[in-house]
């Protein structure tokens, strides 16, 4: 067993983070399997059901069954935090890395049009953005590549900036090695550390802004089971079937509450040794 291996072990928020995600998961890829019910499936008959033996989570206004909607709604949910967060973090990483390493004009104009994104508050682009494409899956995965991006890119140039200086890299380049090989081998490895803790503070707060998003339209549109529009359609029933709110917010909660715990074992795994 590797170390890393080892020291993500010792640490319990971990471990009941990564079993909160791989519980998710696996009712992901079970659920299709064995659930009698379609997530789209009208079945006016079974309106407004309580949760029962036969419906865990209830039935929603239109008699579809929650349970289902909830779990395939964690596809959609999962794939737009996941793709949102690691697709600019490679993009910010990369950015990051050649601004910190080369200094001079490249890490003064990659920084100014760092600053500029970094002025505008992280919504408001967002909303900018998608309101000027148009409410789609596809505009959601646009917006947030052209703005999730800002922070990885500072923290792995402040991180850079410093390895640039220490005595091995100073004798690459007495050496020649070339700049690809030196910063992709020798400085990204360290640098990118905090970048990945960072992401998964980031994936609670993406899969929140994409329910956010959703519920007021802007992101996947109907009849798509994502869990912002399902508290959407949860609005003119919450006094006669709460369930249609409650287990759609549980969701979301375990999400985020099983990346911030995965989050805290990296962290403990990624930390400095002495």
């Amino acid at each position: 067993m590797s170390p890393s291996v080892r020291r993500f072990i010792t640490s319990p928020a971990g471990l009941v983070g990564l079993a909160m995600l791989l519980v998710l998961l696996v009712a992901v890829v079970v659920t299709p399997m064995v659930s009698p019910y379609d997530p789209y499936a009208l079945d006016f008959g079974n309106a407004l059901q309580p949760p029962d033996a036969l419906h865990w989570f209830g039935t929603d206004n239109f008699g579809r069954d929650i349970f289902t909607r909830v779990i395939a709604g964690a596809v959609y949910d999962l794939r737009l935090a996941i793709t949102c967060v690691f697709g600019p973090m490679i993009l910010g990483t990369l950015i990051g890395l050649c601004a910190g390493y080369f200094g001079g004009w490249v890490d003064a104009a990659l920084m100014r049009l760092t600053d500029i994104v970094w002025a505008f508050p992280f919504y408001v682009l967002v909303l900018t953005i998608v309101g000027v494409l148009g409410p789609s899956e596809g505009n959601l995965y646009i917006a947030f590549f052209m703005v999730n991006w800002i922070g990885y890119a500072r923290i792995v140039r402040g991180e850079t900036l410093v390895i640039a200086r220490l005595e091995y890299v100073q004798a690459l380049q007495i050496l020649r090695f070339r700049p690809l090989r030196t910063m992709l081998r020798h400085i990204l490895p360290n640098a990118v550390t905090p970048a990945i803790v960072y992401s998964m503070s980031d994936l609670v707060l993406t899969v929140q802004a994409v329910a956010a998003l959703s519920f007021f339209g802007l992101g996947v549109q109907p009849p798509a089971p994502e869990w912002g529009l399902l508290i959407v359609e949860s609005i003119d029933y919450m006094r006669d079937a709460p369930w249609m709110t409650i287990f759609p917010g549980l969701a979301i909660a375990w999400v985020g509450i099983a990346f911030a715990l995965v989050g805290e074992g990296l962290a403990t795994v990624l930390k400095p040794k002495g």
